[in-house]
């Protein structure tokens, strides 16, 4: 037997320990490289209370959107509301906590808390409520700013004034990749990319489904993007699952009659 085999045959084993309050990092940008089926699975599951750090909040029905709907979600650390109208709603009515963090720190908070980088210095944000503190975090039912993000230490390097970030780690991490052998090596396809290394970094308990598993050492070491050692499980989507892409925004031309 292999004891580095960390194949997880069904969604539902995948995510079974999750538990209520836990802190997941998520990887996908919009709808590309969204773990779709781990989400299902853990709201399928019933975990609540959650903290999610990822980009944004998926959309509307679909992604994160699902467990946000649900109420399941307590907390968002990412850098964009978008289109989602229910995301927007819950926080603006006191019902979600949220922290906007410029998108390039969040990438590399995640990617800092992965390397075991406690903070880091960063010019973004500088002169802004990210740095004097002020942002809202959450609101209260009459409007108002509840609860508003602290001032930040900052320092000037070679003349330049920098913000003190802190590194993220997560209890979990749920990452969607092209390609993963039973090892956990991770390998991401275009766009796909996105913060999926990032979130798998900065887990504990890494989680990540794969459209295409091969066996150990099928992978090209150079084209590894997440070593196996970021890696506790991996999730072999079916044909169907792995062919279940979504489009957020479809633009038609129209085009002009003669």
């Amino acid at each position: 037997m292999d004891r580095m085999d960390k194949v997880v045959r069904v969604p539902a084993d995948a995510v079974a320990d999750i538990p209520d309050a836990a802190s997941l990092a998520v990887g996908g940008f919009g709808l590309s490289g969204v773990p779709n089926v781990l989400i299902a699975a853990l709201y399928a599951q019933g975990a609540t209370e959650l903290s999610v750090v990822s980009n944004n909040c998926g959309v509307d029905g679909g992604g994160l959107g699902v467990l946000l709907a649900a109420g399941r979600i307590a907390r968002v650390t990412g850098s964009y509301i978008g289109t989602n109208k229910e995301f927007a709603r819950q926080y603006l009515g006191g019902e979600l906590e949220v922290e906007l963090v410029p998108q390039g720190t969040l990438a590399e908070r995640l990617r800092a808390g992965g390397c075991g980088i406690p903070a880091f210095y960063t010019p973004a944000g500088v002169g802004t409520q990210v740095a004097e503190g002020g942002l809202p975090l959450r609101y209260g039912a009459g409007g108002e700013v509840a609860v508003a993000s602290l001032p930040k230490e900052v320092r000037e390097f070679g003349g330049r004034e920098h913000v003190l970030e802190h590194g993220i780690t997560t209890d979990f991490a749920l990452v969607r990749a092209w390609k993963g052998d039973r090892h956990g090596n991770l390998v991401f396809r275009r766009a796909a990319r996105n913060f999926n290394p990032l979130a798998a970094m900065a887990g504990r308990v890494t989680v990540a489904e794969v459209e295409h598993l091969v066996e150990a050492g099928e992978l090209d070491p150079d084209a590894v993007h997440v070593p196996g050692v970021f890696v506790q499980r991996v999730l072999p989507l079916t044909p169907t699952q792995a062919v279940g892409k979504g489009i957020e925004k479809r633009t038609v031309r129209v085009e002009e009659r003669r």
